[in-house]
């Protein structure tokens, strides 16, 4: 059972910004979410919908649907800005 990885534009944006190195760790832990959406190691966040992941200093932010078999990245960044 593969899910679908869908970024949104917003998350895209931050992604693209990010030094190569950093954007080809992130994009590997995106394509490894396609066959397992809950790896060890994530939490799912208080306060909001979703979870995160963590890579190093920085966050995905993403939302789980299982019913459509699908996993939408809202956000992707530094630590301490990414929950604002």
């Amino acid at each position: 059972m593969a899910y679908t990885v869908i970024l949104k534009r917003s998350a895209e944006k931050e992604l693209a910004c990010l030094p190569e190195t950093l954007h080809r760790r992130i994009a590997t832990k995106l394509l490894e979410l396609e066959n397992n959406p809950r790896p060890p190691g994530i939490q799912k966040l208080h306060g909001h919908d979703g979870y995160r992941i963590r890579i190093g200093d920085y966050r995905v932010l993403y939302l789980i649907d299982d019913q459509r078999e699908t996993i939408q990245v809202t956000a992707i960044g530094h630590r301490r800005e990414v929950y604002r």
